[in-house]
Formats: structure tokens, C-alpha cells, sequence
């Protein structure tokens, strides 16, 4: 999707969009209300339901695939597309990790006397109607229908048209299956999980202020920027993933390389995956070999600074290269003198997303980690842990970069707000105004 998309919004389009939307936030109040125990039972039905249906959703992703293939699409976007056991297996476990999470609604988190018979509470509640547009990533259809139900929120999903086949086949699972429960017992309504197919419904939906209370785009930097450009809607996510691995003077050469090797090739693809790999120049001699050589076994393209061209045979990188988020097997590599200038390039170039050092000295490694300004700053370990379901959130919604909460990996606790509820007996703030003021006790309960 770009900034020149030019569709026809019909009244009868939007009409009918805002109603089906106005459903959703109906059954969203509803299940606002209900207890743990129903959302758990309507996840557990998916999960059922998903175990039982595997077979029916790869065959539909194999027609995304192969019409994917068939259009030339760049290679990290069928790598994010594709299903396989392993994937639906993932998506499985991650519904029934949302069922073994504490249920975020109704939390007290202040109980406070104001005056004798004037009590205040702050209550933990939904945020209301989020709508989630992704590209590929067909799995992410359970994870955001998972936390959205167990957090009470009604769920408005858009995926891209390169993965409409997968995307129906598990949104129709998982109707079924809530549909089914809703009949025996009530619960859950299907209705709090919608899915829309056409990306006339993407624009239309970012249009609707007053119905939908979150957006939260996935997929590449011109999507996401595009729709944080176009909406009037709070929208949570980042555009850009360009993240870094720092090799510092002081680092174990075997645990750099493995976790160099891990950052970008178990999936790289992901948007936690690095792309630029900063070295000290003080062991750059004796890293670079080992490390270029494990990574080219494993199919990676290396692009080097000049000084980097000096000590291993790779291409020369560019200025670009410094700001790119290539999500393939392409790494840069830049040898820096000094952990401030490490420090100084992730600040030029980085996106905020994830970075890491891999030191053995630990004042080194708390100065990285206290003065990198990222949603996740790692010590010897890769970064492609910044994933939600690693963090024990049981799935995520998205990452966000942004500085304020939440960020990183969003889980539950970032689907849900809070209100003031205040009780009293006929108070009224005359009384504590004035010359004979009388005083608050402001006393915790």
C-alpha cells in the first residue's frame, strides 16, 4: 500500500463496513463483562478447532504461496507468508499461552479512601474496537484474535492480499468454533472477531475514529508508514526494524559468532533479525574470519566498510547500507574504534527496535544497555529473543518502538487502559474549597 492509492470509497461501502463494525463493539461491551473462565473456554475451542482443521488451512496457504511465487514477490514476504506444521503448531501453543495468562481486566491498581464515604478506584478495562492490519504473517490471525478476546477487546483484522487464503481459512475456523460454543453455552460472541479481504475496507476502516480505538499495522516500512499517515486513529507499531549486533574488545569470539549467526539467519525475515554488525577494530582481525565464514556457510551476503574489505573478501557497503532493513540474508558490516562510536552509529541509523553487545565486561555492557535508546537492549545473547511469545507473553500483537508504553513486544497489558471509578454519598468539591476548606484524607485502603 503507498501514499497514491486511489480507490472509490462507496457511502454503501462504509455504511455497511461501519455497521458490521458497530457489531463487533457490541460484542466487545459484552465481553468486557464476562469472566476468565468463558474467554478461556472459547481459546481452548480455537485451539481445538485449529488442531483439527491443520490440513484445510496449509492447503489454502499453498495457494497463497503459489501465487506468490508465481508474482515474483520478494522472497522475506513469502518467508513471512508461508505455513508449514511447525508454524501451526506455534500458533496452537500460542493460543493456549494466552489461556495460561493472568486475565489483565478488573485489576485494582489504586484503592484510596479521599474523604470518609469518597472512595476512588483505578480499574484496569479494554481499550474497545482494534484493528490490526498486517501484510503476509497469516499466523498472526490467532495471536491478535487470542489476546484480543482474553484482553475483552473486539478484533478487526485486515491481512494482505498476498495471504487472503490463509487468512480466511483460519478466521473461518476459529468463527466456527466460537460460533459452536456461543450456541451450547453463550460466552463469546463470534462477532468480536471480524475479518476483512479488500483493501477498499483497509481505507475505509482507517476513517472511523469514532469505532475503532486502536490500529496496529504489520508489515513492511511504506505500510506502516502509510497508515500512520493516514488515519486520525492512535496507531501502535514501528516502521522500521534496523537492528544491531556490537562485537566488543572485550568479547568471547565463540559466543559472538553463534549469536551473530542466530540474529541473522534463523529468521531473517523478522524485524529483530540484525542487519548491520558493528566490531571493535581491537579484535576485528581474529572475529571477522570466523564470523564471515559461518555466516556465508549459511548463504548470507556481507557488504563491508573499507576497513572491513581489508581482513575478509566482501563487497563494499554504502552509506544506504547504514539505514537499511534488508529482512534477507544481506549484513553489513562496519569495524568502529570505540564502544562510544558503536554507541553513536546505533543512535544515527538505529530504528529502536532491538540491539545488543557481546562483551565480557560487564561495566562495558551497562553503559551500552543504560545509553542505547531501544525497546529491547540485549547483553550476549541474539536478538531475535524480542518476540512476545519468547518474553512469556504468550503472543504479541505487534512491536512498537514508540517512547511511550507500551513498547517492545505488546502482550495483553498493551490492549488494555484504565478509568477512575469514584463512589461517594452526596459529596461535593465545595466542600474542600474555600476558607474553611475541609481537608482530604487521601488515605490508601
Amino acid at each position: 500500500m503507498s501514499g497514491n492509492v486511489s480507490i472509490d470509497l462507496s457511502k454503501d461501502l462504509f455504511k455497511d463496513l461501519a455497521g458490521a463494525i458497530q457489531s463487533t463493539r457490541k460484542a466487545a461491551i459484552a465481553l468486557a463483562k464476562l469472566p476468565t473462565a468463558s474467554k478461556n473456554d472459547a481459546l481452548e475451542e480455537i485451539a481445538l478447532a485449529l488442531e483439527q482443521h491443520a490440513e484445510t488451512i496449509l492447503v489454502a496457504n499453498q495457494k497463497d504461496l503459489a501465487a506468490a511465487t508465481a508474482n515474483q514477490l520478494p522472497s522475506a514476504l513469502i518467508a513471512r507468508l508461508k505455513l508449514d506444521a511447525n508454524k501451526i503448531r506455534g500458533m496452537i501453543a500460542g493460543v493456549r499461552d494466552v489461556i495460561r495468562l493472568a486475565d489483565p481486566i478488573g485489576d485494582r491498581q489504586i484503592h484510596r479512601e479521599l474523604d470518609k464515604g469518597l472512595i476512588l478506584e483505578r480499574l484496569t478495562c479494554p481499550l474497545g474496537v482494534i484493528g490490526v492490519i498486517f501484510e503476509a504473517r497469516p499466523d498472526a490471525v490467532t495471536q491478535i484474535a487470542a489476546l484480543g478476546i482474553k484482553s475483552g477487546n473486539g478484533v478487526i483484522l485486515k491481512g494482505g492480499s498476498e495471504a487472503v487464503h490463509s487468512c480466511e481459512a483460519i478466521a473461518t475456523v476459529m468463527h466456527q468454533a466460537l460460533a459452536e460454543l456461543f450456541a451450547k453455552q453463550g460466552g463469546v460472541s463470534p462477532q468480536v472477531v471480524q475479518l476483512l479481504t479488500t483493501r477498499a475496507e483497509t481505507l475505509a476502516i482507517l476513517k472511523m475514529d469514532k469505532l475503532i480505538d486502536l490500529i496496529i499495522p504489520r508489515g513492511s516500512n511504506q505500510f506502516v508508514r502509510y497508515i500512520q499517515e493516514n488515519t486520525h486513529i492512535p496507531v501502535l507499531g514501528h516502521a522500521d526494524g534496523v537492528c544491531h549486533l556490537y562485537v566488543d574488545a572485550a568479547a568471547d569470539l565463540d559466543k559472538a559468532v553463534a549469536i551473530a549467526v542466530d540474529s541473522k539467519t534463523q529468521y531473517p525475515a523478522a524485524c529483530n533479525a540484525i542487519e548491520t554488525l558493528l566490531v571493535n577494530q581491537a579484535i576485528a582481525s581474529k572475529f571477522l574470519p570466523l564470523a564471515s565464514s559461518a555466516l556465508q556457510e549459511r548463504g548470507v551476503k556481507l557488504l563491508g566498510c573499507d576497513r572491513t574489505r581489508t581482513m575478509i573478501d566482501v563487497s563494499p557497503a554504502t552509506e544506504s547500507d547504514w539505514s537499511t532493513e534488508y529482512c534477507d540474508l544481506i549484513l553489513s558490516i562496519k569495524i568502529i574504534d570505540s564502544l562510544e562510536e558503536a554507541i553513536a552509529h546505533i543512535t544515527t541509523y538505529g530504528s529502536k527496535h532491538t540491539e545488543a553487545i557481546v562483551t565480557e565486561d560487564l561495566a562495558i555492557a551497562d553503559i551500552f544497555t543504560s545509553d542505547i535508546d531501544a525497546a529491547g537492549v540485549y547483553h550476549n545473547c541474539s536478538t531475535r529473543f524480542a518476540d512476545g511469545f519468547r518474553y512469556g507473553f504468550g503472543a504479541e500483537v505487534g512491536i512498537s518502538t514508540n517512547k511511550m508504553p507500551p513498547r517492545g513486544p505488546v502482550g495483553l497489558e498493551g490492549l488494555v487502559t484504565y478509568k477512575y471509578r469514584l463512589v461517594g454519598d452526596g459529596h461535593i468539591v465545595a466542600t474542600y474549597a474555600g476558607a474553611n476548606a475541609k481537608a482530604f484524607t487521601h488515605r490508601d485502603l
